[in-house]
């Protein structure tokens, strides 16, 4: 057999990214998962989740947790350092879960070509109703965890993903993935889990024109993956 790939994927913790996982499972052998955090190292960038809570997807996925704190103005710096140690580990390829806008895929183009990696878009230039349907088709499961104003009000979060919400986002203009920023999601299930993700709210938070869900594991939630934090 021909030996596959190792690669790492681009983690979010939601939808997309678990999409392009499923996507390419099959074809690479995915070890890592590359997460990016605020300054201090307690939210994700974009969809505001906990180390606690990406460390436990990642070992649900069975990956490596690779984390690096930024700015958003330091963010590329720290990104290509992150890379950098992906790509001394052995590491090829690294897998994106863009699905349009042409300048985010250059970018992840060129940020891997900068440190000798290859970016992979598995999912790039897909219909996102077709996206959302093959996300929950796979037997995805996932969760609102960012709801922007004026598009969407807080009663969306928490909310599951599900066929009827594609309606749902249709009649309110969202796009069906979110791709404008509109809503953000959290993976707690899907075929590559080892066991369900189990999580419950603490409480809601206004930032800015976006709701969040501010999330904590569920005790009897799965352990946390060991994490090779890239503290920049």
């Amino acid at each position: 057999m021909t030996e596959r790939p190792k690669a790492a994927i681009s983690w979010s913790g939601g939808k997309d990214s678990c999409t392009a996982l499923h996507r390419t499972a099959a074809e690479f052998e995915i070890v890592t998962a590359l997460t990016m955090f605020d300054e201090a190292g307690a939210r994700s960038r974009s969809h505001g989740l906990t180390p606690q809570i990406v460390g436990a997807q990642t070992a649900c996925l069975g990956l490596h947790s690779v984390t690096a704190r930024c700015t958003w103005e330091t963010y590329n710096t720290a990104f290509a350092e992150a890379l950098s140690s992906l790509s001394g580990s052995g590491i090829s390829h690294v897998i994106f879960g863009d699905i349009m806008f042409d300048e985010n895929r250059t970018w992840a183009e060129r940020m891997c070509a900068q440190a000798g990696l290859v970016a992979v878009e598995p999912i790039w230039g897909e219909a996102t109703d077709a996206m959302l349907r093959e996300f929950i088709a796979s037997g995805g499961e996932a969760i609102i965890v960012t709801a922007r104003t004026p598009m969407l009000d807080q009663s969306w979060l928490g909310r599951s993903l599900s066929l009827d919400m594609v309606e749902d986002l249709g009649r309110l203009g969202v796009d069906p993935c979110g791709e404008r920023g509109e809503y953000h999601t959290l993976v707690t299930n899907s075929p590559l889990f080892r066991s369900p993700l189990r999580v419950r709210a603490r409480g809601r938070v206004l930032r800015s024109d976006c709701w969040a869900l501010d999330l904590e594991l569920d005790p009897t939630s799965a352990p946390t993956a060991e994490h090779h934090a890239a503290s920049r």
